[in-house]
């Protein structure tokens, strides 16, 4: 089990994020794609049974925090991924803006120095922390070469055009799939 750590988050202040539907009448930007994205993913029977299993033990997830922005593809993803896993599951997800909350980004940095978002940070009913994971699956880094190749060379309303397209498509929808798949491999090695 992870050592808790001295953190800005209390439980109050976990408590003061926002839910999704909070969320998504929060924000400026990407709405019709945040919901895009929620009704696309799926979370399977067993993967819900999974995570719930994980959810019913004394030390697993109860509660998750996520960091994002409304302006960043990977949170406009994740970030719909994540309130489909906590419906799923029964988890508490509150969500912060980033960008307001650099106190709690600070805390999780990718690699130590990057505010990298999506972040969602898992914590037992009583508010231990458990665990966190960071901006994008394995997958997604792993192909991220070839999508950019796809729009260079492009002037920026064709690129835009394509990207959205992408956001679309089978690739976009496999690393939403990917996600749920790291989510669920990160609290089963966490919480046994």
């Amino acid at each position: 089990m992870t050592e808790q750590k001295e953190s800005v988050v209390t439980p109050e202040r976990f408590a003061s994020g926002m839910s999704w539907q909070e969320y998504l009448g929060h924000i400026k930007r990407n709405r019709e794609k945040f919901v895009f994205n929620y009704e696309e993913t799926v979370v399977s029977d067993d993967d819900a049974e999974a995570f719930r299993s994980l959810a019913a033990k004394e030390r697993g997830p109860a509660k998750v925090l996520a960091l994002g922005e409304d302006w960043c593809p990977d949170v406009v993803r994740g970030l719909a991924v994540m309130a489909r896993i906590a419906e799923a599951a029964g988890l508490e997800l509150r969500i912060f803006p980033r960008d307001e909350n650099l106190d709690i980004m600070n805390e999780f940095l990718k690699q130590g120095e990057h505010q990298s978002i999506p972040t969602f940070v898992f914590y037992t009913g009583d508010h231990r922390y458990i665990g966190h994971w960071i901006e994008r699956p394995a997958k997604a880094n792993a192909e991220m070469g070839q999508v950019t190749a796809l729009f260079q060379g492009k002037d920026g309303d064709e690129a835009r055009r394509l990207y959205d397209e992408f956001q679309r498509g089978a690739v976009w929808a496999s690393w939403r799939q990917e996600t749920v798949r790291e989510l669920l491999q990160l609290l089963q090695e966490k919480c046994g």
